[in-house]
């Protein structure tokens, strides 16, 4: 930095005359032009997808971030992965949790799919670096769809594979609505496991739980870490041998603006949290939202107070 020229006597006495004068005078431009610096840094507008996991999710890096002074406009219950990249790309939001296969398979359509959750990780960064979009770090947890029947289903037709659904007489698979066009749910199904005749049934108020319990459907898509799948549980996941479902770590999507605008700061505290995501812990933290009625915002606080990210 240039300094400026040695003044006389005569000169700083003068300048000092003027500071008493003029209170607030001798503030320095950097700390005048302080304030102006912060404001024109873009808000951080964190979404989330519409379902329990997600909301806890969306939670976690939120207070892990608020935690840190970091000010968050928050944006729940956007909607299925086609709605909130659709916010993504608008702009309406420029952050949120996104699961790493679906980068791939649902949001750029590649049909040809890595054979490892690190090269799945990877493909989906290299995706979103090209469209502006920083992909932080991955979690250790995967969670992907599981084709899910009742024991009692599966005893009657003996089930023991995802192919074995074609014992069922017009059987039909209970989803939500988008699984309905996704390559990785009906589509996959039909081409995949040879399940030509499987009929769709898509589930929009009801979860795939309740229309297996009701007899809806007799097969419904749910997730791998969902609390009712746990041990002792009255359900059967059928294998996904030929992993038509991928790898699906979840990654935060966040605009290469934000990242450029708030340093390391912003990616270190969101991948703190990204760590601990284990398949355990996010099991227990849907049990606890799904389960046992907690609130997503109360079950995250609570997880990261006891990891000291609160």
């Amino acid at each position: 930095m240039r300094r400026a020229p040695i003044r006389t006597v005569i000169v700083a006495v003068a300048l000092l005359s003027l500071l008493v004068l003029a209170p607030g005078f001798g503030q320095t431009r950097a700390a005048k032009a302080a304030p102006s610096a912060a404001a024109a840094k873009p808000q951080i507008v964190l979404g989330t997808k519409n379902f329990t996991e997600e909301y806890i999710l969306g939670q976690l890096y939120k207070q892990a971030l608020e935690a840190k002074g970091f000010h968050v406009s928050y944006k729940e219950n956007i909607g299925s992965t086609e709605i909130i990249t659709t916010a993504l790309t608008s702009g309406k939001i420029n952050a949120y949790p996104e699961y790493t296969g679906e980068i791939v398979q649902d949001v750029f359509h590649k049909k040809s799919l890595p054979a490892t959750a690190g090269a799945t990780y990877q493909l989906a960064k290299k995706l979103e670096n090209n469209h502006g979009y920083a992909l932080l770090k991955r979690t250790p947890f995967s969670d992907t769809n599981a084709v899910v029947v009742t024991k009692a289903t599966a005893a009657k037709y003996g089930l023991k594979a995802i192919a074995d659904l074609k014992k069922i007489p017009n059987v039909k698979l209970g989803g939500l609505p988008e699984c309905a066009t996704r390559s990785n749910c009906l589509i996959g199904l039909r081409k995949v496991y040879g399940l030509k005749k499987l009929g769709f049934v898509p589930l929009a108020g009801i979860s795939s739980y309740a229309a297996l319990n009701a007899g809806t459907v007799p097969v419904a898509i749910g997730f791998s870490t969902d609390p009712v799948l746990g041990k002792g549980s009255k359900y059967v996941v059928l294998p996904d041998v030929k992993h038509l479902f991928g790898f699906q770590n979840v990654a935060p999507i966040v605009s290469q603006k934000l990242v450029s605008a708030y340093g390391p700061k912003l990616a270190t505290t969101m991948n703190a949290v990204s760590v601990l995501l284990t398949t355990p812990a996010m099991i227990a933290m849907n049990k606890a939202v799904a389960v046992d009625k907690q609130s997503p915002q109360a079950v995250a606080k609570a997880f990261l107070k006891a990891n000291h990210l609160a």
